[in-house]
């Protein structure tokens, strides 16, 4: 069996369940949007957050730490200024 690539693996359910809904719906937003009962941009909004997370993965010097930090950034968990401060001292205490 084939290892599950680490951008999938970064992704939660909730965002596992959209791509597949997405697949299954052709990639149409208004499809996604009716599903969901939300309007077209907040589906797309949603759908930037997804391909946001993705792209992180690409950034192979970072590790699993500044990925997480960086993901939760994206999920509005914390602002983008909070999470420069705490990959810039994990680093920190990375290079010590």
């Amino acid at each position: 069996m084939a290892e599950i690539p680490r951008w999938f693996a970064v992704l939660s359910e909730d965002d596992h369940a959209f791509i597949r809904n997405f697949l299954l719906s052709s990639g149409s937003l208004k499809t996604m949007a009716s599903l969901y009962q939300v309007s077209y941009p907040t589906i797309r909004a949603r759908l930037d957050k997804v391909r946001e997370k993705i792209q992180l993965t690409d950034q192979e010097h970072d590790d699993d730490f500044v990925l997480l930090v960086k993901r939760l950034a994206i999920e509005e968990k914390y602002d983008i200024d909070t999470a420069k401060v705490l990959i810039d001292e994990y680093r920190k205490g990375q290079e010590s």
